[in-house]
């Protein structure tokens, strides 16, 4: 599996270049949300990551090697694509992750429950509870 869609490549792409050039120019620095979820299938390794430098190898994010304590920083892509796992397996990408969340929030609750995979029921559910900002869809019958 192709860890990194082009998408999903250039969005953390866009994320390093808003942080480069917001500490560039004496911004604030840019609390996005993780673009790509990555995990261990058999095991408790997961990764969020939010930004993808120039050398299209090193990602910054959440990372969670299932010892309990998450840490914020850098990860080479290459090495997590390189990992060999039992059964044949390789690290996989979450096909259906996303969230409106910023990392600092993600950081927060995984560091608080001790994991990422803890978290994350938490976040889903603050998540659907926020009120949407998209419109109803229309009445039918017009009016």
């Amino acid at each position: 599996m192709m860890l990194l869609t082009p998408d999903q490549r250039a969005a953390l792409r866009a994320n390093a270049i808003a942080h480069r050039d917001a500490m560039q120019h004496g911004g604030s620095e840019p609390d996005p949300a993780p673009v790509v979820k990555l995990f261990n299938p058999v095991g408790a390794a997961t990764w969020l990551a939010t930004e993808l430098d120039a050398d299209g190898d090193t990602l910054f994010g959440l990372a969670d090697l299932g010892f309990g304590c998450p840490e914020l920083g850098g990860f080479s892509l290459t090495e997590i694509e390189a990992l060999r796992l039992p059964f044949g397996l390789a690290v996989e990408r979450d096909l259906c992750f996303e969230t409106a969340l910023p990392l600092s929030v993600w950081a927060d609750a995984a560091r608080r429950a001790g994991s990422i995979s803890a978290a994350e029921p938490t976040l889903r559910a603050a998540e659907r509870a926020r009120p949407s900002t998209e419109l109803p869809p229309p009445e039918e019958g017009g009016g």
